[in-house]
């Protein structure tokens, strides 16, 4: 009976040591980091669909692009060195609302600031009067 009694308080003891001894060695959470580095950041959905996506490409532009559930963009909003631009797309993925901001225009990108409106009967171009 005695050393039945010792065994379990040895046991316990073990168990205890042993819990102490392991919670030492768990992975602590880390801080909360200032800066978050990378090329890209995706957010994806429950099913692993990417959502949301903002990267640098190639060029040096900035990109940030919404997808609806089925991946398809329906937002991109974009920043370089030549100015901004927002594109918001429509049911049939089609530019229905875009805005530039730039005041100089390229062969490659014709247009300056401006917000273009767009459905499929009618187009109309809002830009800055000139004096």
């Amino acid at each position: 009976m005695k050393y039945q009694r010792l065994s379990i308080l040895l046991t316990l003891a073990n168990a205890l040591l042993l819990l102490f001894l392991s919670s030492q060695y768990l992975p602590k959470a880390q801080a909360d980091t200032e800066v978050l580095r990378g090329r890209v950041l995706e957010l994806v959905d429950e099913q692993g669909q990417i959502r949301a996506q903002i990267n640098v490409e190639s060029d040096g532009q900035v990109v940030l692009r919404l997808r609806d559930e089925t991946g398809t963009v329906r937002v991109k909003l974009g920043a370089d060195e030549n100015g901004s631009g927002l594109i918001l797309m429509d049911e049939e993925t089609e530019p229905a609302l875009q805005m530039i901001a730039r005041q100089t225009s390229t062969q490659e990108r014709p247009l300056t600031t401006s917000i273009t409106l767009r459905t499929k009967a009618q187009e109309h171009t809002i830009t800055p009067s000139r004096p």
